[in-house]
């Protein structure tokens, strides 16, 4: 007899005020991961994953990589114009340059005939942005809001809605490091970007002074994935007072048919970042063979080192490709503070010259990947909004680590000799950047 279909109700998971179990903490739940007898394949990693985020794992969903700005924000364009019902927005930065009003002028056409649009920024991330452009939405039919402005709730300045979700009808969805502006490459070739610098240390804020786009991942995806991702959009939607609207429970066949398992990695203050630590953690230690991770702002806790170097201990190539340019140098030294220890444990370390490296990204075993708006930072795990995808696909982790093998060709290895023999003063840097990482 065929089973009944699942309903999945339209609430945020893990849930608010949880109080994830000693042995599936990020410090313990390597135990449990690296008994696994096939590694991330072995059906028990997918039942590890469900049990430490208490979420949903995504059947028979298609999935595209993007690592270029232009490519990426076409195919968002493509989305929106096809948009019959809805479009739902979120940005950490939206600029007011030519990359943020053809997205406008493309959620305004989609207003025009009919469909329902919703926009939703950060007031920090978006500090540049004039007050006019948004009144311009609103006119034009979009439904705008920004999240935690700068002259209500003292208190509240600190937590940021760093994610970055466009979903569409909710069935195609779009996440990763991208912001909506110009910087990614959707602009003309020129020395310098014009764009003003947010008035914050935070990811992504900064100004883009590199000649070249900055190198960052996006991904879309097609399938009930997609349902989730609104789900994420709302909750931000209605922190930001913005008017509540329906979400219906999803219906999920026991046989969704072929394609990418994927399970939305989400978090926000006080709810979801201990899940999220402890799911990257039973990556590394389910891998048997390689760990790559990119990432733009790194500066992690120790604990993070120790998990990485026990994976080196059981004969995993674990890498790193971290900024060699940055918009933010504060955040750069202080993840040199951390780079000794991890280069002593055996964690390869190389820095990428070619342009600012803006994306968050592993693969492992070229089977399980994450891809979001997740940094290695104090803040991302204690502050922030932050959205990933962890996919259980073989296509998308071959091609994610096609792009970190062409990644090491515009970067420039960290050895340990080499880095032992660096100057007193950008020792001295580095080790007070370390100590003021939390506060960045």
């Amino acid at each position: 007899m065929p089973r009944r279909p699942r309903r999945l109700l339209p609430i945020p998971r893990p849930r608010a005020g949880r109080r994830l179990p000693r042995p599936l903490r990020a410090a313990f739940v390597g135990v449990r991961s690296r008994a696994l007898p096939d590694g991330l394949a072995d059906p028990g990693f997918e039942h590890l994953l469900q049990e430490i985020d208490e979420s949903p794992v995504h059947r028979g969903n298609r999935v595209s990589v993007f690592t270029r700005g232009e490519e990426a924000f076409a195919a968002m364009r493509e989305a929106i114009a096809a948009a019959r019902r809805e479009v739902l927005v979120e940005s950490y930065i939206w600029r007011d340059d030519s990359t943020g009003r053809a997205f406008l002028d493309d959620l305004a056409k989609a207003a025009a005939r009919g469909v329902t649009v919703r926009a939703l920024a950060d007031a920090l991330g978006s500090f540049g942005t004039r007050r006019e452009f948004w009144l311009e939405m609103e006119r034009r039919g979009i439904e705008a809001r920004r999240f935690h402005p700068l002259v209500r709730g003292l208190w509240n300045q600190v937590f940021r809605d760093h994610r970055k979700i466009l979903v569409v009808d909710r069935r195609v969805g779009f996440t990763g490091g991208m912001n909506i502006a110009e910087e990614y490459g959707s602009f003309p070739s020129r020395s310098k970007l014009s764009a003003p610098r947010a008035p914050s240390a935070s990811a992504g804020a900064g100004e883009g002074a590199a000649v070249r786009a900055w190198r960052d991942t996006h991904v879309r995806v097609e399938g009930p994935v997609a349902w989730e991702m609104a789900v994420v959009f709302a909750e931000g939607w209605d922190r930001a007072r913005g008017k509540p609207f329906t979400l219906e429970p999803l219906e999920v066949s026991a046989s969704a048919g072929d394609g990418a398992r994927i399970l939305v990695l989400d978090a926000r203050p006080r709810r979801g970042y201990a899940e999220a630590a402890a799911v990257l953690a039973a990556i590394v230690a389910a891998a048997r063979r390689r760990v790559w991770i990119t990432n733009a702002y790194f500066a992690p806790r120790l604990a993070a080192v120790r998990i990485l170097g026990a994976a080196v201990r059981h004969g995993v190539d674990v890498r790193l490709l971290l900024p060699g340019k940055t918009d933010v140098p504060l955040v750069r030294h202080a993840g040199h503070g951390y780079y000794r220890a991890l280069l002593e444990r055996g964690v390869r370390i190389f820095e990428y010259r070619d342009s600012i490296l803006h994306a968050k990204s592993m693969v492992a075993d070229g089977h399980a990947s994450v891809v979001g708006s997740t940094n290695l930072d104090f803040r991302s795990f204690h502050f922030n909004a932050e959205c990933n995808l962890v996919i259980l696909d073989p296509a998308t982790g071959r091609r994610l680590e096609e792009v970190f093998e062409e990644d090491l060709q515009g970067a420039e290895e960290i050895t340990l000799d080499a880095w032992n023999r660096r100057g007193t003063l950008h020792k001295l840097g580095d080790r007070a950047a370390r100590w003021l990482s939390p506060l960045l």
